[in-house]
């Protein structure tokens, strides 16, 4: 029986916990992880190609929500401080 590869799971776990406990840092580890596990999972035929696929796609998906909110807020900002200004 092969092993799962542990950087396969910790991948698989920041992804779904950044949207969970801590959004940025959950999102650069979960796709840190899920990159190197894909490369260690390809030299070494251990088992876990689908949860570090997992993770590099929750932790982009994390990505975009981040910068989505980021740029809303921004407009948010622009639009309230416009309104504020009489302009």
């Amino acid at each position: 029986m092969r092993r799962t590869n542990p950087y396969a799971v910790a991948a698989l776990v920041c992804g779904i916990g950044q949207f969970l406990v801590l959004p940025v840092i959950g999102t650069v580890l979960a796709i840190t992880f899920g990159y190197t596990a894909r490369g260690q999972i390809r030299r070494t035929g251990e088992n876990g190609g689908g949860m570090a696929t997992a993770g590099i796609i929750l932790g982009w998906v994390g990505l975009a929500l981040t910068i989505v909110a980021i740029v809303g807020f921004i407009a948010l900002v622009a639009i309230f401080n416009s309104a504020w200004q009489g302009g």
